[in-house]
């Protein structure tokens, strides 16, 4: 072996398949039957058989009536305590006060859950006319800031999950795969994401993804406001200061 050859690590075979199935499941909007996962994984049949019984005596899955088999919430669990850990709140705080000094408007910290964004903090608008979502509320991932920004840090992956649940909630709402394809490009060329009223007539929100060191989206910032009270240049301003809200989220957290 050379000098300062780097050796990787062993990775456990059983260990890693295991992880696959979950992950696959957990991708899922359907259950799966022990053919389907065993040819989408290239795994054999008795393999994946014995596997999905370890994950359900675990927990982690669960066997229908059907003999197909779906991930649990305690998947769902594990991703939230993760976050939690993070002490995301603490750490967006003062991103999410810069943000409402500058605009004024609604200001939303966002996590993924499935197809889904949660609201896990906020700021209210200090103005009259303003958008409302409370903490614990959701939107679809397709038709608001927030949600594109955390589709776009991860789209080779979650593309073929909601290629078909685009439901349209207003005139606006992306609702094909080409359209939406279109606008997570934009959304990665400039940094942000920015929901022309997709979820709700004439309520307007922008977006940026909160990244994991390693890249991976964990969040997003979220800002939000009626039609009416974008001022000019208004995308382009709020979009520069929620991509750079996001990064200083983002380096904050490298630095854990």
């Amino acid at each position: 072996m050379a000098d300062g050859a780097t050796i990787e690590p062993k990775v456990d075979s059983t260990l890693s398949k295991g992880l696959l199935i979950l992950e696959n499941l957990s991708n899922s909007q359907k259950a799966k039957g022990v053919t389907e996962l065993s040819k989408e994984l290239g795994l054999t049949k008795s393999n994946t058989f014995r596997l999905l019984q370890s994950l359900t005596t675990l927990g982690y899955v669960k066997r229908l009536q059907d003999k197909s088999y779906a991930a649990t919430l305690k998947t769902w669990r594990v991703g939230r305590a993760t976050v939690e850990n993070l002490n995301l709140r603490d750490i967006a705080a003062p991103e999410l006060a810069f943000l409402s000094r500058e605009t004024g408007e609604a200001i939303y910290l966002a996590v993924q859950e499935n197809l889904s964004v949660v609201y896990i903090d906020k700021i209210d608008s200090q103005k009259p006319i303003r958008s409302w979502n409370p903490v614990g509320g959701t939107a679809p991932l397709h038709c608001v800031g927030t949600g594109k920004a955390i589709l776009a840090a991860d789209y080779g992956r979650l593309r073929d999950q909601i290629k078909n649940s685009l439901v349209r909630h207003t005139a606006r709402t992306l609702t094909t795969i080409t359209a939406l394809d279109a606008d997570i490009a934009a959304t990665i060329e400039r940094g942000y994401a920015f929901d022309t009223g997709e979820f709700r007539d004439r309520i307007l929100s922008f977006g940026a993804a909160i990244k994991l060191p390693g890249g991976e989206g964990v969040g997003a910032l979220g800002v939000s406001l009626p039609d009416i009270s974008l001022p000019e240049n208004g995308v382009e301003r709020i979009g520069a200061l929620i991509s750079h809200a996001a990064r200083n989220v983002s380096e904050k957290l490298s630095q854990r």
